[in-house]
């Protein structure tokens, strides 16, 4: 896959997991757009990879917390009166 399709493919599942941000998607949205617009020129292909590279271990980051999030409600739900 080329590198264009690969970042379009990042900026989007990163727009998808900002839905839940608590500071609000507008928010998310804002600095998201702000960070790719800031390495929009970058031409070095190595670069672009630790880019890239370095979203998917944002991706995994974020779900890991949403992750959290959701068991810690849970819990909170279940173990209350104990």
């Amino acid at each position: 896959m080329s590198q264009r399709i690969r970042v379009t493919e990042l900026y989007k599942t990163l727009l998808h997991l900002g839905k839940d941000w608590p500071k609000g998607y507008d928010f998310f949205r804002k600095r998201l757009h702000g960070a790719f617009m800031k390495n929009k020129d970058e031409k070095d292909p190595e670069k672009i990879e630790k880019m890239i590279a370095h979203g998917q271990y944002i991706i995994k980051e974020l779900e890991t917390l949403y992750m959290l999030k959701k068991y810690r409600t849970l819990k909170r739900r279940y173990y209350k009166d104990q």
